[in-house]
Parts: C-alpha cells; sequence; structure tokens
C-alpha cells in the first residue's frame, strides 16, 4: 500500500529528485551487490556443516534464492543505469510529452521493482542470519560435547 502511495506521486517529482532517487538506487543496490558477495563467503565457509544436517534441503533453497537475488540485483542496476542515462529527455527542455510521460511511467515501474526487491531481500538476509545461527549453535553444542 505504501508503495502505490509513492507512485501516485511521480509526476511530482522533479528531474533533480528522480536523479537523487536513482542514485541512491544504485548506491544501495551496489551495496547489495557487495552483500552478496558476503553471503556467498558464509555459505563457503558453513558448507561441510550445512551438507551435514537435517535441514539441507531447507539451506538449499536459501542458496538457490541468493543466487537468484544476485540475478534480479544485477538486473535492477542495469536497468537502473539506462534509466538514469535516459534522465536526459527530462532536462534538455525540449518539450516531449510523450517521452515524458513515459520516463515518469518507467520511473513509478522502477520504484515498485526495487521496493517489491528489497522487501524480498530482506527476508532473504533474515532465513540466512537464522540458519547460520543454527549452524553455529550445533557447531558449539558439538564442540562442546567433545570436550567432555
Amino acid at each position: 500500500m505504501n508503495t502505490q502511495f509513492k507512485t501516485k506521486h511521480v509526476e511530482w517529482f522533479s528531474a533533480e529528485d528522480m536523479y537523487r532517487q536513482v542514485h541512491d538506487w544504485l548506491s544501495e543496490l551496489e551495496f547489495v551487490k557487495d552483500e552478496h558477495h558476503f553471503f556467498e563467503d558464509l555459505v563457503k565457509t558453513y558448507t561441510l556443516q550445512i551438507i551435514d544436517t537435517k535441514k539441507f534441503s531447507e539451506y538449499q533453497k536459501i542458496i538457490d534464492s541468493i543466487k537468484h537475488s544476485e540475478k534480479r540485483n544485477n538486473a535492477l542496476i542495469d536497468a537502473i543505469k539506462v534509466h538514469g542515462n535516459e534522465l536526459q529527455i527530462m532536462i534538455d527542455g525540449i518539450n516531449q510529452p510523450k517521452e515524458e510521460s513515459d520516463y515518469k511511467k518507467e520511473h513509478r515501474n522502477l520504484i515498485v521493482l526495487v521496493s517489491e526487491f528489497l522487501k524480498d531481500y530482506q527476508s532473504l538476509k533474515s532465513k540466512l542470519f537464522e540458519a547460520v545461527k543454527d549452524i553455529l549453535k550445533k557447531d558449539k553444542q558439538q564442540r562442546l560435547l567433545e570436550k567432555r
């Protein structure tokens, strides 16, 4: 519902506002890209523990979700870069109502896509960290049992 509210007001965004939003999106998605690398390293670090658990299929779904999220993130970054390069339509001083309307429509679409992606991404992060927490607990319990 909040996303719909934002999209109805895109017509009021100035070219400068859209420019800032594009750069904010790119910054956030580039950070997500770095986090994906961290997640891959995290999964590699705990591969043996993941394979050994009864929750292997659950963890495999999380790993697949990370790969899917990475692809979505890269596609969004590419789309936003293209969108940012097309901002010229809004600031060139030439009255192009159709092109400007199309640009704003695309911007509204990107608002929704980025918002949905970030929501899904936060959910994925929570699942991943919960899985790692479970693995670390089991690992700690195992080490405590071995010390006896």
